[in-house]
């Protein structure tokens, strides 16, 4: 009876195996894993499992970090690191499976009765099993009658397709004569082999092919290192090391510490690329590192350049499409730079593969179609393209509000009008020198937007340094999708910025408008923001009296062209110590107009119901009342200039018992005859005790409670460098000064004197 119970329990175990399967990290004999089933390494640190690239129409198997969606922190962490059938993708059904047959050979069914076997070594019994690891390794073995491993029939680790992992090998095996190397994807969207490979040579050399032709060469293995690559790694947990023995030649490395999330993979235009950044070697894409191999140029007079910007186009002129489908972007982009005739290329099918060029092109009208063009020819065509679409807007508005009636006249021509400037601002913005960048450019300049070459954060998105193809320094502003700036929002300020030429307004050098994408290109700064040196104890003794005084009079200069000599009015709006960038030699530049306003030369002042800015700088109409003028942008110059005297932060609390402001500050010490004591006291030694006198009794009059009795910036530069034949008015009480001892009642006069109808304050959005 017991036998009986042990023989059925048996069979329906073996049953269920073939039937159903449960989730786990092994999949034995007889098993499959379906469509929708997945294997999860132990730690659940991988999983493999059926996926598509192309809208479900087929099928591939793949190993991926086991992460979720909210926990994917780079665009690449839910890439695959190994594809099993990357050159057989096979059609997309719902009985695809994954199966260890009762001969031990891993096989993808499909179909009726195809089959696609990724192992071939026979198990001696029915005792093999194939799990995955928490390294990525999926391992095929033959068990012992005891569970323990008799020996490795097959591994993924030795059949590498683009991704290196940690404990993986790039090498060959000397006796058996067996490569291990990565091959790069034909395209971002098809696994099939691609133009790129990277293994060992003959020589012991890391060496990247293209086609079979040397691209790249990493030096002899020589103290730890290769002597063209000066770094491995974005991170200090990497560690790259060289095995040679009898038998094997590889390189391979390892990770330390927790860190587990870790990869290296070549592309398809050659760049190594490393988890969340691109690698620090190896690149000859546009920025040749040590060891790229020089092919011969191709002069071509009519194209000055051989860098191509991706823009969503259509294209006409004459076209030449090659018959080979499998070429890879980078090989059409290489046909492209051998005739000089070509003005663009592109890919043909949906998965990025194929080529086409053209000559005498023209470029018609935004489309979903990926186009590369030459840089120079880009920028005429850009805003012929945007004139052109807000033509059309213009004509659908105009239909819409006749349409509508005259009851919307007033808002039509309004609209219309608005509509006009802006066609004739992107029409004049040719002659300006600002580039359209692509996406994958600007990701490559900054390392894939790195952390190391983080610089900063402010309300709108992250900073990054970059470094573009001729070498030039740029900081790239990448805007959050959370910032509330739209495309045409960008658009204008983009335009605002184009049209500011002074040498203390910071220089707008291209922008980038690719997909959801909203990216600024400025100079770079080396010197950072005058914040990163003004408030922090050790650094601001770099900053002297006559660095400061300078600074002082830079920020002057800037806000007065941008107040009077500018063709429109501008005000900034935002005015504070962190967007003002130092260059090496400390000369200030005005940054960030994602917030400016602009004004016709008859208007002097506006109402916003949308109020933004930085607490601590805003002027209190505009604060409490929404009314935006150039005063606005006087008393933050105030609130600055005292910070910089002082050393002290606008915003904080320098009584105990009184809520006491850097303004009441300034104005009790004033009021007292000690307004001396508001130096910095690092500037004791340095500075000119007349000139500081002035900048505080400036500040001051900057600060005052009420708008017309602010001084403009015309005479705030004239007050500074002393020019003005009669000494400047004594100051009137600042803004939000509360008196001591009568707070309530100095608090209930403000409210009511900047209140409407009893009603209180607009919504304020401090950054």
């Amino acid at each position: 009876m017991a036998l009986l119970q042990i023989l059925l329990f048996w069979c329906c175990c073996c049953f269920f195996i073939n039937i159903s399967y449960s989730q786990t990290d092994t999949i034995f004999q007889g098993q499959n894993l379906r469509v929708g089933e997945k294997l999860e390494s132990a730690n659940k640190e991988f999983r493999l499992e059926f996926f598509s690239l192309d809208a479900n129409k087929t099928h591939y198997i793949g190993i991926f970090y086991n992460l979720p969606s909210n926990m994917t922190l780079f665009s690449d962490d839910s890439r695959p690191v190994w594809v099993a059938n990357r050159d057989n993708p096979i059609p997309y059904a719902s009985g695809n499976n994954l199966t260890l047959d009762d001969e031990g050979k891993l096989k993808i069914i499909y179909g009726s009765d195809s089959s696609i076997i990724l192992s071939s070594y026979n198990a001696t019994a029915r005792n093999a099993s194939a799990t995955l690891f928490d390294n990525g390794n999926f391992v095929l073995v033959e068990l012992n009658t005891n569970g323990s491993v008799n020996k490795t029939l097959w591994q993924s680790f030795e059949h590498p397709t683009d991704t290196l992992l940690p404990g993986m090998k790039i090498g060959r095996n000397r006796i058996t004569g067996e490569n291990w190397s990565l091959t790069s994807w034909r395209s971002e969207d098809e696994p099939a082999l691609g133009s790129f490979t990277i293994g060992i040579d003959s020589t012991d050399q890391l060496t990247i092919w293209w086609e079979g032709r040397v691209h790249w060469m990493s030096g002899r293995w020589r103290n730890g290192a290769f002597s063209n690559v000066s770094r491995i790694s974005h991170y200090d947990y990497v560690n790259l090391s060289f095995v040679s023995t009898d038998d094997e030649r590889y390189v391979t490395y390892t990770v330390s510490g927790t860190q587990t999330l870790s990869k290296y993979t070549i592309d398809s235009f050659g760049l190594i690329k490393e988890r969340g950044a691109a690698g620090p070697f190896g690149v000859c894409f546009y920025k040749p590192s040590p060891g790229c191999v020089t092919e011969e140029s191709i002069e071509c007079p009519t194209r000055n350049t051989s860098w191509f910007e991706r823009m969503q186009s259509s294209v006409s002129g004459n076209r030449f499409r090659f018959e080979n489908n499998d070429m890879s972007l980078f090989d059409c982009k290489r046909e492209c730079e051998k005739n000089c005739s070509c003005g663009a290329f592109a890919s043909i099918t949906v998965t990025g593969t194929g080529c086409e060029i053209w000559s005498n092109v023209s470029i018609l009208s935004s489309q979903d179609q990926d186009v590369f063009i030459p840089i120079g020819a880009i920028k005429w065509w850009i805003w012929l393209i945007a004139a052109v679409g807000l033509t059309i807007l213009i004509g659908l508005s105009s239909l819409y509000y006749l349409l509508r009636g005259k009851g919307k006249a007033t808002a039509t021509a309004s609209l219309l009008l608005n509509q006009r400037v802006n066609i004739a601002k992107w029409r004049k913005t040719e002659s300006q020198d600002v580039q359209l960048y692509s996406f994958q450019s600007l990701a490559i300049a900054t390392d894939n937007f790195s952390l190391g070459n983080k610089l900063g954060e402010g309300g709108f998105g992250p900073v990054y340094k970059g470094e573009l193809p001729d070498g030039q320094e740029v900081a790239i502003k990448r805007l959050s999708t959370s910032s509330g700036q739209g495309l045409l929002e960008f658009k204008n300020e983009i335009l605002l910025i184009a049209k500011l030429q002074h040498t203390n307004l910071v220089r707008l050098l291209g922008y980038c408008t690719q997909g959801e994408e909203r990216i600024l290109v400025y100079e770079y700064m080396h010197n950072k923001s005058l914040d990163f040196f003004l408030f922090d104890t050790n650094k601001k003794e770099l900053l002297n009296w006559d660095t400061r005084f300078k600074i002082i009079e830079g920020v002057a200069q800037g806000l007065l062209y941008l107040h009077k000599y500018s063709r429109l009015t501008v005000i900034h709006r935002d005015l504070k110590a962190s967007n003002i960038l130092l260059d090496s030699d400390m000369n200030p530049k005005i940054s960030d107009f994602g917030m400016a306003r602009i004004f016709g030369r008859q208007e002097s002042e506006a109402n916003t119901k949308r109020i933004v800015g930085t607490h601590g700088y805003m002027s209190p109409e505009y604060a409490l009342r929404g009314i935006v003028s150039t005063k606005t942008d006087v008393f933050s110059f105030g609130v600055l200039l005292l910070e910089i005297v002082s050393g002290k932060k606008s915003n904080s609390c320098y009584d105990s018992e009184h809520p006491l402001n850097l303004i009441g500050l300034a104005w009790e010490l004033w009021r007292e005859e000690r307004a001396l004591e508001l130096i910095d006291v690092t500037l004791i030694e340095s500075c000119s005790r007349n000139e500081v006198m002035r900048c505080i009794h400036v500040g001051l009059l900057c600060v005052q409670d009420y708008a017309k009795d602010r001084p403009s910036m015309s005479n705030v530069v004239s007050m500074l460098t002393n020019d003005t034949r009669q000494p400047p008015p004594p100051p009137e009480r600042p803004g939000f000064f509360i008196e001591r001892g009568d707070q309530r009642a100095q608090i209930s006069e403000e409210v009511e004197r900047y209140s409407i109808n009893g009603l209180s304050i607009s919504e304020l959005k401090a950054r």
